[in-house]
Parts: C-alpha cells; sequence; structure tokens
C-alpha cells in the first residue's frame, strides 16, 4: 500500500479505475435517492455506464432497479449485499464498486466474504465510505447543539469508518488494501451544500487532508500461501 495518502475527487478516482472494465457497482440504485440523483445528473451507476467496458449493478432495492431500467441499464440484479450466495450470478469482473454502502450494513463480515465469489486474483474491490474523522462534519455537529442528537447522518447509516477501522475490517476478511486514499467534498455535491460549509471543508483539507469528507480503499484478495 502507498505510503502517502492522497486526496483526490471521488468520481473522478472511480470513473478512472473503472474505465475500459468489466464492472461490478454495488448499491447501483442510490436508495433511497434514486430519481433524485437522476435528476440532478448525478447517478454514479450512469457515470460508469459511459466508460466501463461492460457492468453489472446489485442492489436490494427493486423500485430503483425498475427505475435504472426504464432508462435503458441492463445486467441489473435484486441482491441482498449480506446473502451474495442467494444471487443467480456466476461472473467475475475486473472491478467491483462498493460506493458508499459499507456505512448502511448490519453485518460488513458476511458482505466481504460473500463478495469473494465475484473476484479473481486480480479483481480490484474499491470501497468508499464516509470519512470518521470528516472535519466539516464535526464542526456541523457542534453547531447543531440538541444535546448532540441532531447529528448530519445519512438516516440509514449504522458505522462511521476510518483509515485504521477500514483497513483493519479488510485484513480480518482476506483483502490486502493496494492503496488508501481520501476523497474531497466532489464537485457535483457543492453546488448542494451551503457556502459556509463548503468553505469550512475547504480550511480543513488544507490543514489536513485526513479531515475530509471521505476514504477510499483499493483492495485485492489476499493470495493464500
Amino acid at each position: 500500500m502507498s505510503k502517502k495518502i492522497k486526496l483526490v475527487q471521488r468520481l473522478e478516482t472511480i470513473k478512472a479505475l473503472c474505465k475500459g472494465k468489466k464492472v461490478l457497482h454495488l448499491g447501483c440504485t442510490n436508495y433511497p435517492y434514486t430519481q433524485d440523483a437522476i435528476d440532478n445528473d448525478m447517478l454514479l451507476h450512469f457515470d460508469l455506464e459511459k466508460v466501463a467496458n461492460s457492468i453489472y449493478g446489485f442492489d436490494f432495492d427493486q423500485p430503483g432497479i425498475d427505475i435504472l431500467e426504464s432508462h435503458g441499464s441492463k445486467n441489473l440484479f435484486q441482491a441482498d449485499l449480506e446473502h451474495l450466495e442467494n444471487v443467480e450470478l456466476n461472473e467475475t469482473f475486473d472491478v467491483i464498486i462498493a460506493g458508499e454502502m459499507i456505512e448502511h450494513l448490519n453485518n460488513q463480515g458476511l458482505f466481504l466474504n460473500g463478495i469473494k465469489r465475484f473476484m479473481g486474483p486480480e479483481t480490484q474491490l474499491v470501497m468508499t465510505t464516509i470519512n470518521a474523522y470528516c472535519g466539516m462534519r464535526f464542526f456541523v455537529y457542534g453547531l447543531r447543539g440538541r444535546g448532540g442528537i441532531a447529528e448530519p447522518v445519512h438516516p440509514d447509516h449504522v458505522a462511521y469508518y476510518s483509515y485504521s477501522t477500514l483497513s483493519l475490517l479488510l485484513k480480518r476478511h482476506g483483502f490486502s488494501v493496494d492503496e488508501f486514499m481520501f476523497y474531497d467534498i466532489g464537485s457535483e455535491h457543492r453546488p448542494h451544500n451551503r457556502g459556509l460549509y463548503n468553505l469550512i471543508n475547504d480550511v480543513c483539507v488544507r490543514v489536513a487532508p485526513q479531515w475530509a469528507d471521505g476514504i477510499i480503499a483499493v483492495c485485492r484478495l489476499t493470495p493464500v500461501t
């Protein structure tokens, strides 16, 4: 794994990793914001369709899958990411994108063990998630008060991850991290944020990249010796 951790743009990094590759996109519908993401031209799956050689998508959200299919998306499967043994698909992929989904899962170990059936020795599993030490969120949380119950958190999140905790989770389940990165607030999100929040973020990442919005781990299966 690279010693120097970079600050990158999440969307551009994912697109570069998927360019010309056979891709599996997990959580492809962006539940429960599928239509909003499409309306604002922010649905990652549509971006990946433009750059991947071929792409498949898994999501538990059938209404969201129906929306994507109505826009022409193919190879979509309803899938419980904690029970991937039930998916009727026998394929391996060059790249598997697990974007902003591990923080939604009740049992991350079941997911990591289950995804291995879709991986070969050179498959890259790309995991992105919110940074537990995001400086901007600390600032917003401090301002909100209300006894600490008004967190700036997605209503479906059950966990936060950091460089150390995500790296250890992956290691325990048989993955080696090739590269770890921090990602900044994307240009696609900035217009929808309060200007003050963008400013706070920019000050934070200038002082310390580890206060960035999120983290990316690019990993592979650890070879069996």
